[in-house]
Protein backbone atom coordinates (compact mmCIF):
# COMPACT_ATOMS: atom_id res chain seq x y z
CA UNK A 1 0.00 0.00 0.00
CA UNK A 2 1.27 3.32 -0.82
CA UNK A 3 2.13 5.25 2.54
CA UNK A 4 -0.06 8.34 1.07
CA UNK A 5 -3.37 5.84 1.22
CA UNK A 6 -2.62 4.94 4.65
CA UNK A 7 -5.51 6.06 6.77
CA UNK A 8 -3.60 8.26 9.21
CA UNK A 9 -1.82 9.66 7.14
CA UNK A 10 -4.84 10.81 5.21
CA UNK A 11 -6.30 11.84 8.38
CA UNK A 12 -3.31 13.59 9.25
CA UNK A 13 -3.54 14.66 5.93
CA UNK A 14 -7.31 16.51 6.56
CA UNK A 15 -6.57 17.61 9.91
CA UNK A 16 -3.34 19.57 8.08
CA UNK A 17 -5.93 20.95 5.28
CA UNK A 18 -8.59 22.10 7.98
CA UNK A 19 -5.61 24.27 9.92
CA UNK A 20 -4.97 25.45 6.81
CA UNK A 21 -8.26 26.95 6.17
CA UNK A 22 -8.53 28.66 9.35
CA UNK A 23 -5.82 30.64 8.63
CA UNK A 24 -6.35 31.24 4.80
CA UNK A 25 -7.92 35.49 5.11
CA UNK A 26 -8.67 36.15 1.09
CA UNK A 27 -11.85 34.58 -0.55
CA UNK A 28 -11.01 33.35 -3.31
CA UNK A 29 -7.57 31.88 -2.27
CA UNK A 30 -9.96 30.14 0.64
CA UNK A 31 -12.07 28.70 -2.22
CA UNK A 32 -8.61 27.54 -4.28
CA UNK A 33 -7.02 25.93 -1.10
CA UNK A 34 -10.30 23.86 -0.23
CA UNK A 35 -10.66 22.97 -4.23
CA UNK A 36 -6.78 21.70 -4.36
CA UNK A 37 -7.04 20.19 -1.15
CA UNK A 38 -10.15 18.17 -2.08
CA UNK A 39 -7.80 16.92 -5.26
CA UNK A 40 -5.15 16.26 -3.81
CA UNK A 41 -6.44 13.59 -0.93
CA UNK A 42 -8.66 11.95 -3.72
CA UNK A 43 -6.11 12.12 -6.21
CA UNK A 44 -8.30 13.57 -8.55
CA UNK A 45 -7.54 14.85 -12.14
CA UNK A 46 -9.91 17.55 -12.35
CA UNK A 47 -12.41 19.38 -10.08
CA UNK A 48 -14.79 21.87 -9.91
CA UNK A 49 -16.05 23.93 -7.06
CA UNK A 50 -19.21 25.52 -7.14
CA UNK A 51 -21.26 27.90 -5.14
CA UNK A 52 -24.97 28.81 -4.35
CA UNK A 53 -26.72 32.35 -5.10
CA UNK A 54 -30.03 31.72 -3.34
CA UNK A 55 -32.26 34.87 -5.00
CA UNK A 56 -31.36 33.25 -8.86
CA UNK A 57 -31.24 29.28 -7.59
CA UNK A 58 -28.15 28.65 -9.68
CA UNK A 59 -24.91 26.89 -8.66
CA UNK A 60 -21.85 29.88 -9.79
CA UNK A 61 -18.77 28.14 -11.37
CA UNK A 62 -16.15 29.59 -8.84
CA UNK A 63 -12.91 27.83 -9.26
CA UNK A 64 -12.08 25.31 -12.28
CA UNK A 65 -9.40 23.27 -12.28
CA UNK A 66 -8.05 19.96 -14.78
CA UNK A 67 -4.34 19.26 -14.41
CA UNK A 68 -4.46 17.06 -17.60
CA UNK A 69 -5.35 19.78 -19.97
CA UNK A 70 -3.58 22.18 -18.31
CA UNK A 71 -6.86 24.47 -17.52
CA UNK A 72 -6.79 26.94 -14.48
CA UNK A 73 -9.91 29.10 -14.42
CA UNK A 74 -11.02 31.36 -11.08
CA UNK A 75 -9.81 32.38 -8.19
CA UNK A 76 -6.21 33.33 -8.62
CA UNK A 77 -5.69 31.82 -11.77
CA UNK A 78 -6.61 35.07 -13.32
CA UNK A 79 -8.86 33.55 -15.73
CA UNK A 80 -12.66 33.84 -15.27
CA UNK A 81 -14.58 31.01 -15.70
CA UNK A 82 -17.26 31.70 -19.14
CA UNK A 83 -19.33 29.05 -18.40
CA UNK A 84 -22.67 29.60 -17.38
CA UNK A 85 -24.07 28.89 -14.14
CA UNK A 86 -25.74 25.41 -13.70
CA UNK A 87 -29.97 26.22 -12.90
CA UNK A 88 -31.44 24.27 -9.67
CA UNK A 89 -34.85 24.89 -11.18
CA UNK A 90 -35.80 24.40 -15.00
CA UNK A 91 -39.32 25.53 -15.90
CA UNK A 92 -40.15 25.84 -12.34
CA UNK A 93 -39.40 22.18 -11.72
CA UNK A 94 -36.07 20.87 -9.45
CA UNK A 95 -33.42 20.15 -11.99
CA UNK A 96 -31.91 16.41 -11.03
CA UNK A 97 -30.68 16.29 -14.53
CA UNK A 98 -27.49 17.41 -13.73
CA UNK A 99 -24.81 15.82 -10.73
CA UNK A 100 -24.46 19.16 -8.72
CA UNK A 101 -27.64 20.39 -8.82
CA UNK A 102 -29.27 17.25 -8.00
CA UNK A 103 -25.76 17.19 -5.19
CA UNK A 104 -27.32 20.56 -3.82
CA UNK A 105 -31.16 19.61 -3.93
CA UNK A 106 -31.14 16.64 -2.61
CA UNK A 107 -28.24 17.34 -0.15
CA UNK A 108 -26.74 13.87 -1.01
CA UNK A 109 -23.12 12.83 -2.52
CA UNK A 110 -23.13 11.63 -6.01
CA UNK A 111 -20.72 9.14 -6.81
CA UNK A 112 -20.42 8.05 -10.23
CA UNK A 113 -17.70 5.31 -11.88
CA UNK A 114 -18.38 5.99 -14.99
CA UNK A 115 -19.84 8.69 -17.02
CA UNK A 116 -20.65 7.73 -19.58
CA UNK A 117 -22.56 4.47 -18.24
CA UNK A 118 -24.43 6.36 -15.72
CA UNK A 119 -28.15 6.15 -15.81
CA UNK A 120 -30.61 9.15 -14.76
CA UNK A 121 -28.28 12.14 -15.47
CA UNK A 122 -27.60 14.38 -18.16
CA UNK A 123 -23.60 13.90 -19.22
CA UNK A 124 -24.02 15.84 -22.72
CA UNK A 125 -22.33 18.90 -22.07
CA UNK A 126 -19.43 16.76 -20.64
CA UNK A 127 -19.53 14.46 -23.57
CA UNK A 128 -19.32 17.51 -25.77
CA UNK A 129 -16.47 18.95 -23.39
CA UNK A 130 -14.49 15.54 -23.78
CA UNK A 131 -15.09 15.82 -27.80
CA UNK A 132 -14.14 19.01 -28.06
CA UNK A 133 -10.74 18.48 -25.64
CA UNK A 134 -9.72 14.74 -26.40
CA UNK A 135 -10.40 14.47 -22.87
CA UNK A 136 -12.38 11.52 -21.17
CA UNK A 137 -14.24 12.36 -18.29
CA UNK A 138 -14.87 9.27 -16.49
CA UNK A 139 -15.49 8.68 -12.40
CA UNK A 140 -17.51 11.82 -10.47
CA UNK A 141 -17.82 12.61 -6.95
CA UNK A 142 -20.22 14.89 -6.36
CA UNK A 143 -20.23 16.62 -2.38
CA UNK A 144 -22.49 19.36 -0.99
CA UNK A 145 -21.29 22.12 1.22
CA UNK A 146 -22.63 22.31 4.59
CA UNK A 147 -22.36 25.11 7.04
CA UNK A 148 -22.73 24.97 10.45
CA UNK A 149 -26.64 25.51 9.35
CA UNK A 150 -26.45 22.35 7.80
CA UNK A 151 -27.63 24.63 4.91
CA UNK A 152 -25.85 23.70 1.35
CA UNK A 153 -23.54 26.38 0.79
CA UNK A 154 -21.69 25.01 -2.64
CA UNK A 155 -20.81 21.76 -4.14
CA UNK A 156 -17.29 20.23 -4.76
CA UNK A 157 -16.97 18.08 -7.70
CA UNK A 158 -14.34 15.96 -8.49
CA UNK A 159 -13.21 14.21 -12.01
CA UNK A 160 -11.00 11.21 -12.34
CA UNK A 161 -9.69 9.85 -9.59
CA UNK A 162 -6.14 8.32 -10.31
CA UNK A 163 -4.44 5.21 -8.98
CA UNK A 164 -1.35 6.48 -7.10
CA UNK A 165 0.81 3.96 -8.78
CA UNK A 166 -0.26 3.53 -12.08
CA UNK A 167 -2.30 6.73 -12.67
CA UNK A 168 -5.34 4.68 -14.43
CA UNK A 169 -8.54 6.52 -13.62
CA UNK A 170 -10.49 4.64 -11.37
CA UNK A 171 -13.50 4.98 -9.28
CA UNK A 172 -13.85 6.87 -6.46
CA UNK A 173 -13.03 4.66 -3.20
CA UNK A 174 -15.46 4.49 0.03
CA UNK A 175 -12.60 6.70 1.72
CA UNK A 176 -12.07 9.02 -0.46
CA UNK A 177 -16.02 9.52 -0.25
CA UNK A 178 -15.72 9.90 3.46
CA UNK A 179 -12.70 12.25 3.02
CA UNK A 180 -14.28 14.34 0.91
CA UNK A 181 -17.67 14.77 2.98
CA UNK A 182 -15.04 15.67 5.76
CA UNK A 183 -13.24 18.30 3.98
CA UNK A 184 -16.73 19.62 2.47
CA UNK A 185 -17.73 20.58 6.27
CA UNK A 186 -14.26 21.89 7.30
CA UNK A 187 -14.83 24.33 4.18
CA UNK A 188 -17.80 25.25 4.46
CA UNK A 189 -17.62 26.28 7.94
CA UNK A 190 -14.41 27.95 7.07
CA UNK A 191 -16.08 29.71 3.72
CA UNK A 192 -19.23 30.66 6.15
CA UNK A 193 -16.90 31.86 8.55
CA UNK A 194 -15.02 34.05 6.38
CA UNK A 195 -17.82 35.61 4.57
CA UNK A 196 -19.51 36.16 7.95
CA UNK A 197 -15.86 38.77 8.72
CA UNK A 198 -16.13 40.05 5.48
CA UNK A 199 -20.01 40.94 5.98
CA UNK A 200 -18.51 42.41 9.14
CA UNK A 201 -15.68 44.47 7.89
CA UNK A 202 -17.98 46.02 5.62
CA UNK A 203 -21.13 46.49 8.20
CA UNK A 204 -18.12 48.25 10.08
CA UNK A 205 -16.91 49.99 7.26
CA UNK A 206 -20.59 51.43 6.41
CA UNK A 207 -20.82 52.69 9.73
CA UNK A 208 -17.94 54.71 8.90
CA UNK A 209 -19.27 56.20 6.25
CA UNK A 210 -22.47 56.27 7.86
CA UNK A 211 -20.76 58.89 10.33
CA UNK A 212 -19.06 61.01 7.84
CA UNK A 213 -22.04 61.11 6.05
CA UNK A 214 -23.80 62.83 9.42
CA UNK A 215 -20.67 65.03 9.34
CA UNK A 216 -21.14 65.90 5.56
CA UNK A 217 -24.58 66.56 6.23
CA UNK A 218 -24.14 69.06 8.90
CA UNK A 219 -21.16 70.41 7.42
CA UNK A 220 -20.13 69.64 3.86
CA UNK A 221 -16.82 71.47 4.42
CA UNK A 222 -15.89 68.73 6.42
CA UNK A 223 -17.68 66.05 4.96
CA UNK A 224 -15.21 65.90 1.39
CA UNK A 225 -12.08 66.15 3.95
CA UNK A 226 -13.44 63.20 5.80
CA UNK A 227 -13.43 61.40 2.41
CA UNK A 228 -9.93 62.95 1.09
CA UNK A 229 -7.74 62.39 4.21
CA UNK A 230 -8.29 58.30 4.22
CA UNK A 231 -7.49 58.28 0.07
CA UNK A 232 -4.02 60.35 0.76
CA UNK A 233 -3.20 58.70 4.01
CA UNK A 234 -3.17 55.54 2.15
CA UNK A 235 -1.42 56.41 -1.15
CA UNK A 236 1.44 57.77 1.22
CA UNK A 237 1.63 54.82 2.62
CA UNK A 238 1.82 52.66 -0.35
CA UNK A 239 4.38 54.72 -1.19
CA UNK A 240 6.13 53.92 1.77
CA UNK A 241 5.79 49.88 1.34
CA UNK A 242 7.65 50.59 -2.26
CA UNK A 243 10.40 53.11 -1.74
CA UNK A 244 13.46 51.67 -1.47
CA UNK A 245 16.27 54.41 -0.44
CA UNK A 246 16.00 56.54 3.14
CA UNK A 247 15.43 56.04 6.34
CA UNK A 248 12.30 54.30 5.32
CA UNK A 249 13.40 51.90 3.11
CA UNK A 250 13.13 49.04 5.41
CA UNK A 251 9.45 49.98 7.00
CA UNK A 252 6.59 48.06 5.58
CA UNK A 253 3.28 47.70 6.29
CA UNK A 254 1.35 44.56 5.70
CA UNK A 255 -2.16 44.54 4.05
CA UNK A 256 -3.54 43.93 7.44
CA UNK A 257 -1.60 47.00 9.26
CA UNK A 258 -2.61 49.06 5.46
CA UNK A 259 -6.30 47.71 6.79
CA UNK A 260 -5.70 49.18 10.09
CA UNK A 261 -4.83 52.55 8.79
CA UNK A 262 -7.65 52.50 6.39
CA UNK A 263 -9.99 52.33 9.47
CA UNK A 264 -7.63 55.52 11.14
CA UNK A 265 -8.27 57.66 8.48
CA UNK A 266 -11.71 57.07 7.81
CA UNK A 267 -12.81 57.82 11.79
CA UNK A 268 -9.30 60.42 12.10
CA UNK A 269 -12.19 63.18 12.09
CA UNK A 270 -15.06 61.52 14.21
CA UNK A 271 -15.21 64.22 16.76
CA UNK A 272 -16.45 66.73 14.48
CA UNK A 273 -19.61 65.31 14.83
CA UNK A 274 -19.75 67.32 18.09
CA UNK A 275 -18.54 70.18 17.10
CA UNK A 276 -20.86 73.46 16.78
CA UNK A 277 -22.32 73.82 12.88
CA UNK A 278 -21.45 78.18 13.48
CA UNK A 279 -17.77 77.16 14.69
CA UNK A 280 -16.75 74.94 11.33
CA UNK A 281 -18.93 76.62 8.84
CA UNK A 282 -17.12 80.54 10.18
CA UNK A 283 -16.75 81.57 6.57
CA UNK A 284 -15.96 85.00 7.52
CA UNK A 285 -15.27 86.73 11.11
CA UNK A 286 -18.15 88.25 11.99
CA UNK A 287 -20.13 85.03 10.64
CA UNK A 288 -22.54 83.34 13.64
CA UNK A 289 -26.01 82.08 12.78
CA UNK A 290 -25.80 84.59 9.37
CA UNK A 291 -23.23 86.95 9.33
CA UNK A 292 -22.74 90.45 11.25
CA UNK A 293 -21.24 92.28 8.32
CA UNK A 294 -24.77 93.26 7.82
CA UNK A 295 -25.25 94.58 11.03
CA UNK A 296 -22.07 96.99 10.69
CA UNK A 297 -23.84 98.39 7.33
CA UNK A 298 -27.11 99.26 8.56
CA UNK A 299 -25.03 101.06 11.25
CA UNK A 300 -23.22 102.86 8.27
CA UNK A 301 -26.25 104.13 7.03
CA UNK A 302 -27.50 105.52 9.96
CA UNK A 303 -24.01 106.97 10.65
CA UNK A 304 -24.73 108.16 6.48
CA UNK A 305 -28.27 109.40 7.23
CA UNK A 306 -27.19 111.28 10.16
CA UNK A 307 -24.29 113.44 8.56
CA UNK A 308 -27.21 114.01 5.53
CA UNK A 309 -29.37 115.23 8.28
CA UNK A 310 -26.62 117.58 9.86
CA UNK A 311 -25.56 119.10 6.15
CA UNK A 312 -29.19 119.73 5.50
CA UNK A 313 -29.89 121.68 8.83
CA UNK A 314 -26.64 123.56 8.57
CA UNK A 315 -27.15 127.13 7.76
CA UNK A 316 -23.24 127.82 6.15
CA UNK A 317 -24.02 125.67 2.92
CA UNK A 318 -19.92 125.64 2.71
CA UNK A 319 -19.58 122.90 5.24
CA UNK A 320 -20.86 120.75 1.95
CA UNK A 321 -17.42 119.89 1.16
CA UNK A 322 -17.29 118.32 4.78
CA UNK A 323 -20.09 116.36 4.31
CA UNK A 324 -18.77 114.74 1.13
CA UNK A 325 -15.77 113.79 2.82
CA UNK A 326 -17.50 112.04 6.12
CA UNK A 327 -19.57 110.36 3.68
CA UNK A 328 -15.91 109.34 1.41
CA UNK A 329 -14.77 108.25 4.86
CA UNK A 330 -17.81 106.07 5.76
CA UNK A 331 -18.18 104.20 2.29
CA UNK A 332 -14.08 103.50 2.84
CA UNK A 333 -14.49 102.84 6.34
CA UNK A 334 -17.37 100.17 5.26
CA UNK A 335 -15.07 98.73 2.79
CA UNK A 336 -12.55 98.31 5.08
CA UNK A 337 -14.17 96.23 7.42
CA UNK A 338 -15.94 94.06 5.17
CA UNK A 339 -12.34 92.95 3.60
CA UNK A 340 -11.44 92.41 7.32
CA UNK A 341 -14.25 90.18 7.93
CA UNK A 342 -13.42 87.64 4.60
CA UNK A 343 -9.91 86.63 6.72
CA UNK A 344 -6.71 85.82 5.17
CA UNK A 345 -3.35 84.82 5.69
CA UNK A 346 -2.15 87.89 8.26
CA UNK A 347 -3.56 90.74 9.04
CA UNK A 348 -1.44 94.30 10.02
CA UNK A 349 -0.98 95.76 13.65
CA UNK A 350 -2.40 98.78 11.49
CA UNK A 351 -5.18 97.25 10.25
CA UNK A 352 -5.94 95.95 13.44
CA UNK A 353 -5.49 99.45 15.35
CA UNK A 354 -8.03 100.72 12.46
CA UNK A 355 -10.57 98.65 13.38
CA UNK A 356 -10.37 99.82 17.13
CA UNK A 357 -10.64 103.81 16.12
CA UNK A 358 -13.90 102.68 14.05
CA UNK A 359 -15.03 100.61 16.95
CA UNK A 360 -14.58 103.76 19.03
CA UNK A 361 -17.17 105.84 16.81
CA UNK A 362 -21.08 106.38 18.30
CA UNK A 363 -24.37 106.01 17.05
CA UNK A 364 -27.95 106.26 18.06
CA UNK A 365 -30.32 103.59 18.09
CA UNK A 366 -33.99 103.49 17.64
CA UNK A 367 -34.13 104.19 21.53
CA UNK A 368 -31.53 107.42 20.99
CA UNK A 369 -29.04 105.75 22.82
CA UNK A 370 -25.24 106.12 22.11
CA UNK A 371 -23.13 103.03 21.27
CA UNK A 372 -19.62 102.05 20.36
CA UNK A 373 -19.77 101.36 16.89
CA UNK A 374 -18.77 97.90 17.49
CA UNK A 375 -18.96 96.26 20.13
CA UNK A 376 -15.98 93.78 22.13
CA UNK A 377 -16.82 90.99 20.54
CA UNK A 378 -16.72 92.37 17.06
CA UNK A 379 -13.48 93.89 17.54
CA UNK A 380 -12.08 90.68 18.83
CA UNK A 381 -13.87 88.87 15.63
CA UNK A 382 -12.46 91.36 13.34
CA UNK A 383 -9.09 91.37 14.51
CA UNK A 384 -8.21 87.70 13.99
CA UNK A 385 -4.85 88.15 12.78
CA UNK A 386 -5.25 84.99 10.46
CA UNK A 387 -8.59 82.62 9.36
CA UNK A 388 -11.74 83.50 10.77
CA UNK A 389 -11.48 81.83 14.20
CA UNK A 390 -11.47 83.48 17.47
CA UNK A 391 -8.82 82.02 20.24
CA UNK A 392 -12.10 80.82 21.86
CA UNK A 393 -13.37 79.30 18.42
CA UNK A 394 -10.25 77.56 17.25
CA UNK A 395 -9.85 75.53 20.44
CA UNK A 396 -13.42 74.40 20.36
CA UNK A 397 -12.13 72.96 16.87
CA UNK A 398 -9.39 71.39 18.42
CA UNK A 399 -11.72 70.05 20.74
CA UNK A 400 -12.36 67.64 18.15
CA UNK A 401 -9.44 65.54 18.31
CA UNK A 402 -9.84 65.20 22.18
CA UNK A 403 -13.59 63.73 21.48
CA UNK A 404 -12.04 61.75 18.51
CA UNK A 405 -10.13 59.81 20.83
CA UNK A 406 -12.58 59.26 23.91
CA UNK A 407 -14.93 58.06 21.26
CA UNK A 408 -11.93 55.75 19.60
CA UNK A 409 -10.62 54.59 23.20
CA UNK A 410 -14.25 53.98 24.23
CA UNK A 411 -14.52 51.13 21.24
CA UNK A 412 -13.38 47.23 22.21
CA UNK A 413 -11.20 47.31 19.35
CA UNK A 414 -9.90 43.64 18.25
CA UNK A 415 -6.22 42.58 17.59
CA UNK A 416 -5.72 43.91 14.79
CA UNK A 417 -7.09 47.30 14.90
CA UNK A 418 -5.78 48.03 18.76
CA UNK A 419 -3.53 50.87 17.06
CA UNK A 420 -6.62 52.76 15.59
CA UNK A 421 -7.44 55.49 18.79
CA UNK A 422 -3.33 56.36 18.01
CA UNK A 423 -2.96 56.73 14.48
CA UNK A 424 -6.39 58.88 13.96
CA UNK A 425 -5.31 60.48 17.46
CA UNK A 426 -2.28 61.93 16.83
CA UNK A 427 -2.77 63.94 13.29
CA UNK A 428 -2.35 67.06 14.87
CA UNK A 429 0.84 66.49 16.82
CA UNK A 430 3.95 68.09 15.25
CA UNK A 431 7.29 66.61 15.46
CA UNK A 432 8.78 69.35 17.61
CA UNK A 433 5.96 68.43 20.20
CA UNK A 434 4.04 71.80 20.03
CA UNK A 435 1.20 70.02 18.20
CA UNK A 436 -2.17 68.90 20.08
CA UNK A 437 -3.82 67.27 22.14
CA UNK A 438 -0.95 65.71 23.96
CA UNK A 439 2.43 67.28 22.36
CA UNK A 440 4.08 64.34 21.55
CA UNK A 441 7.42 64.44 19.64
CA UNK A 442 8.32 62.96 16.43
CA UNK A 443 10.17 59.82 18.66
CA UNK A 444 6.55 59.36 20.81
CA UNK A 445 4.92 58.79 17.46
CA UNK A 446 4.13 55.47 15.13
CA UNK A 447 5.10 56.21 11.48
CA UNK A 448 1.27 55.77 10.60
CA UNK A 449 0.20 59.00 12.53
CA UNK A 450 3.00 60.76 10.82
CA UNK A 451 1.59 59.44 7.39
CA UNK A 452 -2.09 60.71 8.74
CA UNK A 453 -0.40 64.23 9.94
CA UNK A 454 0.68 64.94 6.98
CA UNK A 455 -2.01 63.52 4.70
CA UNK A 456 -4.67 65.63 6.84
CA UNK A 457 -2.38 68.76 6.11
CA UNK A 458 -1.95 68.56 2.28
CA UNK A 459 -5.70 68.00 1.86
CA UNK A 460 -6.66 71.28 3.95
CA UNK A 461 -4.18 73.00 1.83
CA UNK A 462 -5.55 72.11 -1.82
CA UNK A 463 -9.30 71.88 -0.43
CA UNK A 464 -11.41 73.62 -2.73
CA UNK A 465 -14.76 73.53 -0.31
CA UNK A 466 -13.12 75.19 2.85
CA UNK A 467 -15.76 77.93 4.13
CA UNK A 468 -12.99 80.50 4.56
CA UNK A 469 -10.39 80.28 1.75
CA UNK A 470 -9.78 79.39 -2.26
CA UNK A 471 -7.96 75.87 -2.69
CA UNK A 472 -4.28 76.70 -3.42
CA UNK A 473 -2.65 75.14 -6.42
CA UNK A 474 -0.37 71.89 -6.16
CA UNK A 475 2.52 74.45 -6.22
CA UNK A 476 1.63 76.76 -3.74
CA UNK A 477 0.24 73.82 -1.51
CA UNK A 478 4.15 71.87 -1.36
CA UNK A 479 5.77 75.34 -0.60
CA UNK A 480 4.11 75.79 2.71
CA UNK A 481 4.53 71.95 2.60
CA UNK A 482 8.13 72.21 2.30
CA UNK A 483 8.69 74.97 5.01
CA UNK A 484 6.27 72.92 7.86
CA UNK A 485 8.78 70.46 7.00
CA UNK A 486 11.98 72.85 7.99
CA UNK A 487 9.80 73.97 10.55
CA UNK A 488 9.50 70.84 12.52
CA UNK A 489 5.84 70.55 12.00
CA UNK A 490 6.17 67.19 9.81
CA UNK A 491 7.91 64.38 9.91
CA UNK A 492 11.42 64.84 7.17
CA UNK A 493 11.48 61.38 6.16
CA UNK A 494 7.74 60.78 4.98
CA UNK A 495 7.89 64.50 3.57
CA UNK A 496 10.98 63.03 0.97
CA UNK A 497 8.94 60.04 0.46
CA UNK A 498 5.90 62.33 -0.28
CA UNK A 499 7.94 64.49 -3.07
CA UNK A 500 10.24 61.15 -4.10
CA UNK A 501 7.35 58.96 -4.76
CA UNK A 502 5.39 61.78 -6.62
CA UNK A 503 2.15 61.25 -4.20
CA UNK A 504 1.29 64.82 -4.13
CA UNK A 505 1.06 64.37 -8.12
CA UNK A 506 -0.71 60.83 -7.97
CA UNK A 507 -3.27 62.77 -5.46
CA UNK A 508 -3.83 65.89 -7.56
CA UNK A 509 -4.62 63.96 -10.74
CA UNK A 510 -7.67 62.34 -8.88
CA UNK A 511 -9.17 65.11 -6.65
CA UNK A 512 -7.96 68.69 -8.02
CA UNK A 513 -9.16 70.37 -10.20
CA UNK A 514 -7.36 71.36 -13.76
CA UNK A 515 -6.38 74.93 -12.80
CA UNK A 516 -5.14 73.90 -9.60
CA UNK A 517 -2.23 71.26 -11.01
CA UNK A 518 -0.12 73.94 -12.23
CA UNK A 519 3.44 73.36 -13.15
CA UNK A 520 5.99 72.43 -10.14
CA UNK A 521 9.70 73.19 -9.63
CA UNK A 522 11.23 70.77 -7.00
CA UNK A 523 14.21 73.19 -6.88
CA UNK A 524 11.86 75.95 -5.63
CA UNK A 525 10.22 73.88 -2.77
CA UNK A 526 11.56 74.19 0.62
CA UNK A 527 12.87 71.16 2.12
CA UNK A 528 13.29 69.57 -1.18
CA UNK A 529 16.47 67.56 -1.26
CA UNK A 530 19.06 67.99 -4.09
CA UNK A 531 18.77 65.29 -6.25
CA UNK A 532 14.98 64.75 -5.91
CA UNK A 533 13.09 64.59 -9.28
Amino acid sequence: MDSTDNPLHRLKELNEIGIALSKQRDINSLLETILEAAKRITHADAGTLYLLEPEQQVLRFEILRNDSLNIAMGGTSGMPITFPPVNLYENGKPNHAMVVSHSALSGETVNIPDAYAAKGYDFSGTKKFDARTGYRSQSFLAVPMRNHEDEVIGVLQLINAQDRETGAIVSFSKDDQQLLESLASQAAIALTNRRLIKQLEELFEALIQMINTAIDDKSPYTGGHCARVPALTMMLAEAVNRTTQGPLKDFFMTDRDLGELKIAGMLHDCGKITTPVHVVDKATKLQTLFDRIQLLDTRFEVLKRDAEIAHLKAEDRRQKTEYEARIRQLDEDREFLRRCNIGGEAMTDEDQQRVRQIAAWQWRDADGEMHNFLSDDEVENLNIRAGTLTAAEREIINHHIVVTIKMLESLPWPKHLKNVPEYAGGHHERMDGKGYPNHLTREQMSVQARVMGIADIFEALTAKDRPYKPGKTLAESLDILGKLKLGGHIDPDLFDVFIREKVYLDYARQYLTTERVDDVDLSNIPGVNPGVS
